[in-house]
């Protein structure tokens, strides 16, 4: 992609007003909050400690809409802190400009080394160096330093007294994860009637899974409802795709297809039930034909495979809707993933930290960026003769990510958003010329207008944001003599700032592309191989190893789902991978990892006859998708010389004869024949022959797909004779 095309882009993107649920009843508590503060300071002290404690109540109330399965209420303390330790290093430090300084370097490194352990913890960190910059223009002695620290942890315990005593929807983010994977689910369902290789993005999964893992306070307050249906969930997923693929379920026509778009469509309006039931906190009502229609009869059409994937799926739904309905806290079982406390996280944290420390991580590459320019804004904004010169390292600092586009499509929403909401304010203050209680007011009044409507826009948000601060420091007694222009100009500066610390010290995505390739095809290698395994010992109780490699490989497939996502709006290229071969590998081994899934739903039991070729399959597709991540990462097509060989050597075997795990083998070497054509840029080095004699000796596909795949071959062997002929290999590919 271009400059000029991703700058639009970035334009465009930091300027979308998105249409969203708002939650007017959580943003007028989080304004309650700030408004109780700011009244009782002003009561009971002065104007320069209620801004201090409005700066605590304010940011701890950000905190808490940030997404996070912590309770909120803890979300505010720990933000109060927080900003309450950094208040108080800056007061110290502030009257002298070296070591402040050398203060901000280290404590804007650690903030942005925070984004190790997530998202909130880098957005929660990077306020507390907005505050540090705002504060210590405020005067005061280093007494008073303790005091205004004090006021600032006030202001995030008054906003978590307010969420624990006034809860709001209980559960709301794990009910509505939950809810999300379920409908996901249903949705998927829905889709394989009409598509019965539609794909499924790991997502909603990973979500629900990160919403499950509770703390042990939490584990004794979670709804029943919410401990089974996630698992349910998973195991419903691949007997969806198992009933509806015809390779190893239904046939693609015929009355078994009609039962199957049948089933489909009852199972996606249980799903829907339930995820509504889970929502809303309501009972499950599951409409009658959608159970009967599962149930089936004496005269269930489906054979085989399908038929085993049918009474499967009806036990499943059965069980969702039985769990989805209980309301016995007792009932259910204590949650698996257990999520550590808040001391207990420091050294988690800790750990996610030293992990990040090599220079090409994107975490650490922001924290340098971070550190550099919120020091040297701090240098310019006060070499500059228009006072309050903070502005300018504020601005780098909020602005700031570890991806080039949220990093300049913020920097043009907070430019768009602070003209707006600074030239409003100032207009309101040189007009109005409001006292301290008045200015209070209008502060709070915008602080509850940025939480209502945050979640519609950065732009949108950032104005009102950008107007507190004004109502703040003028209650503070600050001086407003600055014109708009000037305060848009700092603004301006802070942005630019941070988008070019950025092309200096860039954290592309896209050359890491084929590293996130590599390791995506090393767990899809780890996950099949532990399938296929498990038909080699049905008794060896390999589930927990399937389960761990499932885990693994989705974790590397939405890594690379972000990655691509990222590069696609990076103004450089890949010179070894194009956008297209980067599509293709993708589908590739989206392909790979649906087969390994059709196998997983019918894993046999301990009275199943064992099938010894799985296993010499397994350790030959462990040990060439081993060998072919390496072969990605140094730019050389992967082969699959030991997985072809274990396929072959299937052929005539007793074990031949199974129904699944035979085509589920052909399936992934298909898949992995694949990839390596999506990633050769020269021919591929087997004989026209060779590939003519797999296409035939493979089992018979049915009618659509097989068409498709003879077509590619004999594509493929045309185009192998032609460049014989021809002498020589065609140019690597560029450009992306």
């Amino acid at each position: 992609m271009t400059w000029l095309r991703a700058l639009g882009l970035i334009v465009r993107s930091g300027l979308t007003i998105e249409r969203t649920r708002l939650e007017p009843l959580v943003a007028l508590r989080a304004a309650a909050g700030v408004a109780t503060v700011i009244g009782l300071a002003l009561w009971l002290v002065s104007p320069a400690y209620a801004t201090s404690a409005a700066f605590g109540a304010f940011s701890a109330g950000t905190a808490t809409f940030q997404r996070s399965w912590r309770p909120r209420k803890v979300l505010a303390l720990a933000a109060g802190a927080g900003l309450a330790l950094s208040t108080f290093l800056g007061y110290l430090a502030g009257a002298h400009p070296v070591p402040f300084l050398l203060l901000l370097a280290v404590w804007s490194f650690g903030a942005g080394m925070a984004w190790a352990a997530g998202s909130t913890a880098g957005i929660v960190a990077a306020t507390t160096i907005g505050i540090m910059l705002v504060t210590i223009t405020l005067p005061t002695t280093v007494v008073q330093a303790l005091e205004h620290a004090a006021v600032i942890a006030f202001g995030g315990v008054v906003q978590a007294t307010l969420i624990l005593l006034f809860p709001i929807r209980r559960w709301g983010a794990h009910r509505d994860a939950l809810a999300y994977a379920l409908a996901a689910v249903a949705d998927y369902a829905r889709r394989l009637r009409h598509d019965p290789v539609a794909p499924f993005a790991p997502e909603p999964m990973m979500t629900a899974r990160d919403a499950a893992a509770v703390t042990p306070w939490q584990a004794r307050r979670l709804p029943a409802a919410l401990h089974g249906p996630r698992g349910l969930a998973e195991r419903i997923r691949p007997v969806l795709a198992s009933l509806a693929d015809p390779r190893v379920g239904a046939p693609a026509e015929g009355p078994e297809r009609d039962r199957t778009r049948e089933l489909l469509k009852a199972a996606g309006e249980v799903l829907d039930a339930a995820a509504h039931s889970i929502r809303r906190g309501t009972p499950v009502r599951v409409p009658s034909e959608a159970m009967e229609a599962l149930r089936g009869g004496e005269e269930e059409v489906l054979r085989g495979p399908a038929r085993l994937a049918a009474v499967r799926l009806f036990d499943l739904l059965r069980e969702v809707v039985e769990t989805a309905d209980s309301s016995d806290t007792h009932a259910a079982k204590a949650p698996e993933l257990v999520r550590p406390t808040m001391f207990r996280m420091v050294p988690v944290v800790l750990r996610a930290m030293r992990r990040e420390l090599f220079w090409d991580s994107a975490v650490l590459r922001h924290a340098v960026r971070l550190a550099g320019v919120a020091c040297l804004g701090y240098l310019l904004g006060n070499a500059l003769p228009l006072g309050h010169g903070y502005w300018v390292p504020i601005t780098s600092v909020m602005v700031l990510r570890p991806d080039f586009h949220q990093t300049y499509s913020r920097a043009v929403a907070r430019f768009a958003g602070t003209l707006v909401g600074v030239g409003l304010a100032t207009v309101v203050v040189q007009l109005v010329h409001p006292g301290a209680y008045l200015s209070g007011g209008l502060a709070v009044v915008s602080a509850g207008l940025m939480y209502l409507l945050m979640r519609t826009g950065y732009a949108v948000s950032q104005s009102f944001a950008a107007a507190y601060v004004v109502f703040l420091l003028g209650m503070g007694g600050e001086q407003w003599q600055q014109t708009v222009r000037d305060r848009v100009l700092l603004t301006l500066l802070g942005g630019a700032l941070a988008m070019l610390a950025y092309v200096l010290f860039p954290a592309w995505e896209t050359p890491r592309l084929l590293d996130r390739l590599a390791d995506w095809l090393a767990a899809n290698g780890r996950y099949a191989a532990a399938v296929v395994g498990s038909y080699a010992d049905p008794g060896g109780g390999h589930r927990a190893e399937v389960r761990q490699a499932l885990l693994a490989a989705r974790k590397k497939e939405a890594a690379w789902d972000e990655a691509f996502e990222r590069s696609k709006q990076e103004p450089v290229k890949h010179r070894g991978l194009t956008r297209s071969a980067a599509q293709d590998a993708y589908e590739a081994l989206k392909s790979m990892g649906r087969a390994a899934m059709l196998l997983e739903a019918h894993l046999p039991g301990r009275e199943v006859q064992p099938v010894p070729e799985a296993a010499l399959f397994a350790a030959a597709l462990r040990a060439d998708t081993a060998r072919a991540a390496r072969d990605v990462r140094e730019r050389r097509a992967p082969r699959w010389e030991r997985v072809a060989a274990a396929l072959e050597a299937w052929e005539g075997a007793d074990g031949g004869d199974d129904p699944v795990v035979r085509r589920g083998a052909e399936l992934l070497l298909g898949a992995l024949e694949e990839l390596t054509a999506a990633l050769s840029t020269t021919p591929l080095e087997r004989d026209v022959e060779s590939v003519r004699e797999a296409r035939e000796d493979r089992q018979e596909r049915p009618a659509p797909e097989e068409e498709a795949a003879d077509a590619a071959d004999a594509a493929e062997e045309q185009e192998l004779r032609r460049e014989r002929g021809e002498g020589s290999a065609p140019p690597p590919k560029d450009g992306g």
